[in-house]
């Protein structure tokens, strides 16, 4: 079976549109998370050690779409960032959930960074 052969037949089966948009909304936080750490020029060890896990737990977050809201506060939150959950209905905005601004609080991270 060829390759475009194989691709024709996993996308007609049934559910295929929704796992797709699945691994898509997956690889969008992946590439999102890491993103903001390297922007923040902080590498999974040195991020690991700001939230008190190991680096390989980092690396499972950076890859993995189902992460708590817990993890995700304490992840931005070591950037120096804020998390803000929003519901979108229409053209209606509302947020359901926005973090405390701690930029300003990371004393351990070094000026450039903050």
């Amino acid at each position: 079976m060829s390759l475009k052969e194989w691709e024709k037949k996993v996308l007609n089966t049934p559910n295929a549109e929704n796992r797709v948009q699945e691994i898509e909304d997956e690889f969008h936080l992946a590439t999102s998370l890491t993103a903001l750490r390297e922007k923040a020029g902080i590498s999974q060890r040195e991020l690991a050690g700001l939230i008190g896990i190991s680096q390989p737990r980092v690396a499972a977050i950076e890859r993995s779409r189902n992460v708590t809201i817990d993890v995700l506060e304490q992840y931005v939150s070591a950037l120096g960032a804020q998390l803000e959950i929003a519901v979108i209905q229409g053209q209606d905005r509302t947020c359901i959930l926005h973090t405390r601004d701690v930029r300003n609080e990371r004393s351990d991270l070094p000026a450039s960074r903050q």
